[in-house]
């Protein structure tokens, strides 16, 4: 392996991380998918055979989902940073200082944008075209792979804590109020970890948060979900 490749790969695994709202949003998408089975079942339902087939439906969604998210990570990790280095290579060889300003302002964020100053974009230039040429081969690395495999699980056992009282509680009615108890104090707990985060109100942005998800839970289940 050559050393700009090793020198990209490092930076990669330095930078490549799922940070907390990440995480606890693949549980909370989890946490909605299973709501949309354990939500259709009816107080009616006696037997539990059928109880234990429509969370098996709800295990077996939960495990695709959990694939398809992780495997979406990846290709949206490969595109991100294929454009990114796309935009590095840019800018290393363009042949004035006005067009590398433009291609360096249209990367980064129009709030970070606006505060730079021609003479910070230049000097950035400099170092930029001081760095090894990237390639796409390091795009990928293998924490990425351990990133995707962490997604999945985080999207598969989110279904438990929902599913767990109709295989233990004899009683559907009551195995519902245990269930519904529990997703919503998940929702809540979610909401509330991410407005702290993010430095909003918690309660408030939790309360939010849990009546968004209970109201999506209620229009997959509608629209036949």
């Amino acid at each position: 392996m050559s050393k700009e490749q090793d020198f990209w790969k490092s930076r990669i695994r330095e930078s490549s991380a799922l940070d907390p709202p990440g995480r606890i949003s693949e549980v909370l998408f989890g946490l909605i998918m299973v709501l949309t089975f354990t939500g259709s079942i009816s107080a009616s339902i006696e037997g539990k055979q059928e109880i234990r087939q429509l969370l098996w439906a709800a295990l077996g969604c939960n495990l695709a989902w959990g694939l398809v998210d992780a495997i979406m990570y990846l290709m949206d990790i490969l595109i991100d940073r294929a454009h990114g280095f796309n935009q590095l290579k840019l800018i290393k060889r363009s042949e004035n200082s006005s067009e590398s300003r433009e291609i360096i302002r249209e990367s980064v964020s129009p709030f970070i944008s606006e505060m730079m100053e021609d003479d910070d974009i230049d000097k950035l230039r400099e170092k930029i075209r001081q760095l090894p040429e990237p390639s796409v081969k390091t795009a990928l690395v293998f924490k990425d792979f351990l990133i995707g495999g962490q997604i999945f699980i985080l999207v598969f056992f989110s279904t438990f804590p929902v599913s767990l009282p109709f295989l233990f509680v004899d009683n559907v009615a009551l195995a519902m109020r245990i269930s519904n108890g529990i997703a919503i104090l998940l929702l809540f707990t979610g909401g509330f970890l991410l407005a702290r985060f993010a430095g909003l109100r918690p309660v408030f942005t939790a309360m939010a948060y849990t009546t968004i998800g209970i109201f999506l839970v209620a229009l997959t289940i509608a629209l036949g979900g």
